[in-house]
């Protein structure tokens, strides 16, 4: 394998998890036609993700939070996540987590599952006298993709020299996955890499992802994207 470190960025909702627990979330407990319309406008562009997560958060009325936090358990992940980090953890291979939904239930999720060990970084929601409010720290305010800015997390968390792998299926990924070495895609990120020509392995479960990360890592040499190189440089330069 090459000297270089190998990083990998994977996403939450409908990555490791089954479905996206976040829109689930509002298309319950909200109003499902503004919910539905909300969702479309952050998927088209025509509001920002950070805007389309307050909106939708407006949309919930009479619910409470631990009403939310027991419904989130129902939601499964795929079991081969498992496996997956058994083998990056044996290879010391960093896994991050990048996700645009949020903590409560990215918790919830990770410790039923004993993986609680796990680094993720991603919106918070919580309830406050009574009324349920979103909070973003890690947003961009030159990007609207993402009210959590993943490429951020991706270029603070890795160097030059890493070999950086991202996992993703939505929205939310397709700007990330653009600053990586090595992309994962399926779902609608699988059908904007098609679109704009990017290199990409489609994979429908992490049974795919671990036997060829596992090819990866017996390679030689590892070989960096270029396009995503001077992606990466270019931000570099604007400071």
């Amino acid at each position: 394998m090459s000297d270089r470190a190998i990083k990998i960025f994977v996403d939450f909702d409908g990555t490791i998890t089954k479905e996206d627990v976040g829109a689930n979330i509002f298309l319950k407990y909200g109003e499902r036609e503004k919910v539905e319309t909300i969702i479309e406008k952050i998927r088209d562009r025509s509001i920002s993700a950070l805007q389309g997560w307050i909106d939708l958060v407006a949309t919930m009325k009479g619910v409470s939070f631990s009403e939310i936090e027991k419904y989130v358990e129902e939601f499964e992940i795929d079991k081969s996540f498992h496996e997956f980090i058994k083998m990056t953890t044996e290879n010391k291979i960093d896994v991050v987590i990048l996700s645009d939904g949020f903590s409560f239930y990215i918790n919830k999720i990770l410790q039923r599952e004993e993986l609680s060990h796990l680094k993720f970084y991603s919106n918070h929601l919580a309830e406050v006298n009574g009324k349920i409010v979103p909070s973003f720290p890690y947003t961009d305010e030159e990007c609207n993709l993402c009210a959590n800015c993943k490429r951020n997390h991706i270029l603070s968390l890795s160097s030059d020299d890493d070999f950086t792998i991202y996992i993703g299926n939505g929205n939310s990924d397709k700007c990330p996955a653009q600053f990586c070495d090595y992309i994962f895609a399926k779902d609608s990120l699988l059908k904007f890499c098609e679109s704009e020509r990017i290199s990409f392995t489609p994979y429908k479960s992490f049974v795919d992802v671990k036997k060829k990360t596992e090819e990866l890592m017996a390679k030689k040499r590892l070989k960096k994207r270029h396009q995503a190189e001077l992606k990466r440089k270019t931000v570099y330069l604007q400071g």
